[in-house]
């Protein structure tokens, strides 16, 4: 049972590790926020990252992401992978290199974007799959980056924080060592995930247009597909965007929380706006390539947090932007800071779901249903 500092009610759905409930977070956001971002702070300066987005007066500028931080001399930026180096501003690893892993994931596989993805769909056959249904023995590219400008309690692939701050030679790839995997004739999708794509994004859609350029040469396919929490900047969520429509691929917006004080407590980072923005920019693109949808938007249903009411305000909002936006409503499970929740109960994923169509999207999607139980 947890307990709110603020109100001092309790639940098995109210977070120690928060502090607070989602009611106080709504009512009383600069109180609650207060004793909310103790936990990020704490445990940022324990592993050696920046405890908030830094703003060096004197320091180099980095505009790729909503955090917009001036990073100090000799600094990192919150993502912990864009440095200062001699006043220079660079990824820890230089231009042309990410701290980056990848694999191969056979289709079908466990995509956010599985229940409308071309690979295990049609959707788009024959111009952008394979086959017409399952593409067995065919595989997606798993391309997983170090290093994240949120800081999300509940992260499933927290490691991935400590990857960028002292690069192990394996996990320090080029360009060119990922386009050559990318063109493994096996090969049908690339989805750049981590982490996320976001603090290597200038490496991720170099290598991305030299494996689309490729790809039109040898007439094979390969679609371009991003999970990313969306917080790039917009220009560069355009980009990101005109790649995945013009191979086949799908952007795959994470919007975590609709009020901005939850979104934060949960986060650490105030991105609620540059997420409504960036999802306006990709669903633009439904004109020119409606089939498959060129954007799929995730929801956490991190319990007591992000329950029915956040899950009604974000559907609202994709219903008023285009109906057809594919909307994923995924099951979370205890991780990293935030184990002292239950796993999504059937009952609060399923009223999402409900809320979700009566709010007019036409494709709502429960992900990770075997997850779900009578915890709450």
């Amino acid at each position: 049972m947890g307990k709110c500092s603020l109100c001092g009610s309790s639940s098995k759905t109210i977070s120690n590790v928060i502090g607070v409930c989602a009611k106080c977070l709504r009512s009383k956001p600069i109180e609650a926020l207060k004793i909310a971002m103790r936990s990020h702070v704490e445990w940022r300066v324990k592993v050696g990252l920046p405890p908030v987005p830094p703003r060096d007066s004197n320091g180099v500028k980095c505009s790729l992401c909503v955090n917009n931080c001036s990073i100090p001399r000799g600094g990192r930026g919150y993502c912990g992978v864009m440095v200062n180096k001699d006043g220079v501003l660079r990824p820890v690893t230089g231009y042309g290199k990410a701290v980056v892993l990848w694999y191969l994931d056979p289709h079908p596989t466990n995509c956010v974007a599985e229940p409308v993805c071309p690979a295990t769909t049609s959707r788009g056959y024959p111009t952008y799959t394979m086959v017409e249904g399952v593409e067995y023995g065919y595989y997606n590219l798993a391309v997983f980056f170090g290093g994240c400008n949120l800081d999300c309690l509940f992260c499933q692939n927290w490691e991935h924080r400590f990857m960028p701050l002292n690069p192990e030679p394996r996990h320090v790839k080029s360009i060119d060592e990922l386009v050559e995997a990318a063109l493994n004739p096996r090969v049908t999708c690339v989805c750049y995930f981590g982490g996320d794509p976001g603090p290597h994004i200038v490496f991720a859609i170099n290598a991305s247009r030299k494996i689309l350029e490729e790809a039109k040469k040898r007439r094979v396919i390969k679609r371009i597909c991003w999970e990313t929490n969306g917080l790039e900047n917009p220009k560069i969520m355009a980009e990101m965007a005109k790649l995945s429509v013009v191979s086949g691929g799908i952007v795959k917006i994470d919007f975590k929380a609709w009020t901005p004080s939850i979104y934060k407590a949960l986060t650490g980072v105030d991105g609620v706006e540059r997420v409504r923005e960036n999802v306006k920019i990709v669903a633009k693109f439904f004109d020119e390539r409606p089939e498959p949808p060129p954007l799929v938007v995730s929801t956490l249903l991190v319990p007591g947090y992000v329950d029915e009411e956040e899950v009604e305000r974000i559907a609202e909002y994709l219903a008023s932007i285009n109906p057809n936006i594919p909307y994923v409503l995924l099951a979370f499970h205890p991780d990293h800071r935030l184990r002292d929740l239950p796993p999504t109960s059937r009952r609060h994923a399923f009223n999402a779901y409900r809320i979700a169509r009566e709010k007019g999207l036409k494709e709502v999607y429960i992900g990770n249903i075997f997850l779900l139980g009578d915890y709450y």
